[in-house]
């Protein structure tokens, strides 16, 4: 697995890059005639005219079950350009970076929140994540991807990435997890000892990796941005009909 420190490369059929990190990250990707690149839907931002852009339920209603259960949209896109070079620009739903890492036939398992595209030849299959996880807020769940190619995956915040040596342990709330690599076993539980002081620590449940390996960590937490956000909300239903209170 290489991560490119200058978020550019090529692929098969492909060039890319990754521009405006770490906040407001875009993937530019240069196809060659008929070469094609799979996102995840929703993810284009813009493409040349000639660029055949496909929707589909990859693997069928089972795999379309499995990627809803992940997480995931059911439906996938593949861009293909047609007749010439194309290009297309991707980027995810939240403000954040883009990490382009260039697989060669490693397992690697990524939070299904932050699949963002890969070369069509990786396959994306979801795991079982541990029911732990399903409290944690990150759903049943996780990504392993595996192949060959480059892919693509992004974060809520910038990207930090930490190498850890054989034998090391390091412990990462799940909530800023957004991928891993597959040799790396990992433990999910409480971040502090007993249900009480969990509770006052603030913080619930984390995920113990040991080395070597690297994982790659987000800066920030969307669900705990919704938490802050949600006071300044009002709440549903009763009369008054709704909305913003800015007085008199």
């Amino acid at each position: 697995m290489q991560i490119d420190q200058d978020s550019r490369g090529r692929g098969r059929g492909y060039e890319y890059e990754v521009l405006h990190q770490p906040s407001f990250s875009l993937a530019v990707l240069q196809l060659q005639a008929e070469q094609a690149i799979q996102a995840e839907s929703g993810a284009m931002v813009s493409m040349s005219a000639n660029v055949e852009l496909q929707s589909q339920m990859k693997g069928g209603i089972f795999g379309a079950i499995k990627r809803a259960a992940g997480g995931e949209s059911a439906f996938i896109s593949t861009f293909t350009a047609r007749g010439g070079p194309g290009e297309v620009t991707l980027a995810p739903g939240a403000p954040g970076d883009i990490a382009a890492i260039e697989l060669s036939g490693q397992p690697f398992f990524v939070q299904s929140s932050s699949y963002l595209a890969g070369d069509s030849s990786l396959t994306v299959d979801t795991k079982w994540g541990g029911a732990k996880s399903f409290f944690s807020g990150e759903g049943l769940f996780v990504l392993l991807v595996q192949g060959q190619g480059l892919l693509l995956v992004s974060s809520f915040g910038a990207i930090h990435r930490k190498q850890l040596r054989p034998g090391e342990r390091y412990v990462v709330d799940t909530g800023h997890l957004v991928a891993w690599e597959g040799s790396m076993q990992y433990t999910l539980r409480k971040a502090a000892s007993g249900i009480f002081r969990s509770m006052m620590s603030g913080e619930g449940i984390v995920a113990e990796f040991s080395g070597p390996g690297e994982l790659l960590i987000q800066t920030r937490n969307l669900a705990a941005l919704a938490g802050l956000l949600k006071p300044f909300f009002p709440a549903q239903g009763g009369g008054g009909g709704g909305g913003f209170n800015f007085g008199t």
